[in-house]
């Protein structure tokens, strides 16, 4: 299985409305892509103080790595991105993304 991992560090302007509109555009996405077993978002509850700016994430679980590469190039996926990418202060500067295999 492959862990997608997404930290994010929104504009201070972007209202949680359209944060919490931006997750259901990536948890759709479950629907149209095989292989895509689940998904996480939310704010930031870690107590250390470590999170450089990025305040809020997601995880998407995979079945493999052959479904993550299907959302990666998927016409939604990329909807979806630009939406947040959008909403990130810096742009693509405002998000990091680390996979994992577990």
């Amino acid at each position: 299985m492959i862990r997608h991992c997404v930290f994010v560090r929104f504009r201070s302007d972007v209202p949680e409305t359209e944060r919490s509109a931006i997750y259901a555009d990536l948890a759709a996405l479950r629907q149209v892509v095989p292989g895509f077993l689940a998904i996480s978002y939310g704010a930031n509850v870690s107590p250390e103080g470590l999170h450089q700016g990025f305040k809020d994430g997601f995880t998407i679980d995979f079945v493999d790595d052959a479904a993550r590469d299907a959302y990666l190039v998927h016409p939604d996926h990329k909807s979806a991105g630009g939406r947040l990418v959008a909403a990130l202060d810096g742009g693509r500067d405002g998000l990091i993304v680390f996979d994992i295999v577990v």
